[in-house]
């Protein structure tokens, strides 16, 4: 009976010593884990969307909170035309989630564009969300405010030849986020003033 305890109460301590330590390495990594999102997965994405704006958008961000987590929006700031917001949503693909950087004039509440930043969809045929520029074009002046759906659908958005639930994923993605955006406004307004016109 001895054994037993003994083998618990060893059991107990190496369970408590490994969790003490995940979470000690978890929070040491997690600002580099960052930067390196923001350079290799993000990055690339929020620089296309606000291509040509007159600040740096990886610095100039704020966080809000969104119900139990924190959603990050950064700011492009353009001469002679209102600032932009970028942040990122999900949409459901054809092999998984489709992490999209959703970037939008914050006056017109219209969509300026869009980026795909992760996916495990098909090569050559959903994977081309993230490459396919006709495609990300057609989101470019669709109000945030609107449900966004793929042609075949009756929407405006030309859908990915053979990738259709990749096309229709992004779309609810976007619309997804309608809500959110929609809700904290105020507060992205009131964080954008702090960048400067």
């Amino acid at each position: 009976m001895r054994d037993i305890i003994r083998m618990i109460v060893v059991l107990a301590v190496l369970a408590a010593c490994s969790g003490g330590l995940l979470a000690a390495v978890k929070s040491g990594t997690a600002a580099k884990i960052e930067v390196q999102q923001l350079t290799f997965v993000k990055g690339p994405a929020i620089q296309e969307i606000l291509k040509g704006c007159t600040n740096n958008p990886i610095e100039d961000r704020f966080k809000l909170k969104v119900g139990d987590e924190e959603k990050t929006f950064f700011v492009g700031k353009f001469d002679n035309t209102p600032p932009a917001v970028v942040y990122e949503t999900f949409g459901k693909g054809f092999a998984g989630d489709v992490g999209i950087m959703v970037g939008v004039n914050i006056e017109t509440d219209k969509l300026i564009g869009i980026g795909i930043t992760t996916h495990s969809e098909t090569p050559g045929l959903g994977a081309r969300a993230k490459t396919d520029r006709g495609f990300k074009e057609s989101f470019q002046g669709l109000s945030i405010k609107d449900a966004i759906k793929v042609n075949k659908d009756g929407g405006n958005v030309d859908s990915i030849s053979g990738a259709t639930v990749t096309s229709r994923g992004v779309c609810t993605g976007i619309t997804g986020s309608s809500d959110m955006y929609q809700e904290l406004k105020p507060k992205i307004m009131e964080n954008v003033k702090a960048f400067g016109s």
